[in-house]
């Protein structure tokens, strides 16, 4: 494995100049085929418990790689993203023994594995749109982003992002259907279904069949008011009902203000109403430096430490356990070529930390590697026991080549 991944860094590391597979215009039709693709390698301590985790140290890595069509005619458009993949399964579980890659929630039926189950090939994204001036219908696999604040996104029902995520180009798709229409000119209905899918109980997949009964209705309306847009949101997430609300703007000239949150009304009997919400002010200098601050409350998370068991941990909801979070960002350009972010994370109900950095170095016009480092800090498990959430989290390094082109 080792010597296949330096084979590949060595070729992926002579720069060539990329264009487009395919491209071609004309005055009512385009075409234009597009590609990625990325190496991968990562280094890993987990904690030494070996009821959570198999390996206490890991070296791993895989190659992927992103292939995208668009083709326009007139008022229709056509996207499909292939993503193909060659992986280290413990690249997916990091050597936990519970961990698994429980992926976007859609049909398994456009997922193929083989070579062992070390390769996958996958359609992310395949959908058509029909456009006019004022409306847009959009049907097929596709991404939705329903998020206004950039770290804790609980109004981002479906493959949302966590915090420590930087590398957000590729939002995954999932089976939806959705029409856009401009009542105003800085006003806009958004109506929203996307389809439901059931865990198969043999492996991690998803089920090839909707479960209708469980299909999710957004209906989301936004306007601007004053330097301010809001947003107005009812829901059916499956099965919950939901209101709920997001805005972001600037005041005084200077400081970016975002939130976004909702209620929700279980459909379960015996479990009660979920109140989640962000908030999130942000300011960006001339000098390129820009930082965030940013507070998250869920009223399903867990108030104490001692309330953190194995079922939880593996079974939960939400991307995250606690009740109450803080996180802290900032990014700089040191100069064009090269992009830093960092992100610090904190529970409040343990107390526990995460520093995530991650940095960007721009090779050339067509490709770049980046670099990740994620530090926990915080009471690591013990026989099976989670004592703190990211003094669960392992300590690793990662670095990824991308070539586009």
């Amino acid at each position: 494995m080792l010597v296949r991944l330096l084979l590949l860094f060595y070729l992926l590391c002579s720069p060539t100049i990329g264009h487009a597979f395919y491209q071609w215009q004309s005055d009512d039709m385009a075409i234009e085929l597009r590609g990625l693709v990325s190496g991968l390698g990562l280094a890993v301590n987990n904690a030494n418990d070996d009821v959570f985790f198999s390996d206490d140290k890991l070296i791993t890595g895989g190659v992927a790689g992103r292939l995208m069509l668009d083709a326009q005619l007139s008022s229709l458009s056509f996207e499909m993203h292939a993503e193909q993949s060659v992986f280290d399964r413990k690249l997916l579980t990091g050597g936990s023994r519970f961990l698994t890659q429980r992926g976007v929630e859609r049909s398994d039926a456009l997922h193929w594995h083989y070579a062992n189950e070390h390769a996958d090939l996958l359609i992310d994204r395949l959908n058509m749109q029909y456009s006019t001036n004022r409306m847009t219908i959009k049907m097929g696999r596709q991404p939705i982003n329903l998020a206004s604040t950039f770290y804790f996104t609980p109004n981002d029902f479906f493959a949302p992002f966590a915090a420590q995520t930087f590398f957000r180009q590729y939002k995954s798709g999932v089976d939806a259907a959705r029409l856009d229409w401009q009542w105003g000119e800085l006003s806009q209905l958004s109506l929203m279904t996307v389809v439901n899918y059931t865990r198969e109980a043999s492996n991690a997949a998803w089920s090839n069949s909707p479960d209708w009964s469980e299909t999710s209705y957004v209906a989301r309306a936004s306007t601007v008011l004053g330097a301010f847009e809001w947003a107005g949101m009812v829901a059916k997430i499956d099965g919950d009902d939901i209101i709920g609300l997001d805005f972001q703007g600037e005041v005084f000239e200077w400081m970016g203000v975002r939130g976004e949150g909702h209620i929700r009304w279980p459909d379960e009997q015996g479990e009660s109403r979920d109140v989640k919400f962000a908030l999130s002010v942000e300011h960006r200098w001339e000098s390129t430096l820009t930082l965030r601050l940013e507070q998250f409350y869920q009223r399903s998370g867990i108030k104490s430490e001692d309330d953190y068991n194995l079922t939880e941990t593996t079974g939960f909801s939400s991307i995250y356990l606690a009740r109450n979070y803080t996180a802290a960002g900032a990014s700089y350009e040191f100069s064009p070529l090269l992009l830093a972010d960092a992100v610090w994370l904190f529970n409040h109900q343990d107390s526990s930390h995460l520093f995530a950095l991650y940095s960007t170095y721009s090779l050339s016009d067509e490709s770049e590697v980046s670099m990740g480092l994620n530090i926990p800090i915080g009471e690591q498990p013990s026989n099976g026991m989670l004592n703190s959430e990211f003094g669960s989290y392992p300590k690793s390094v990662s670095v990824e080549y991308r070539l586009y082109f």
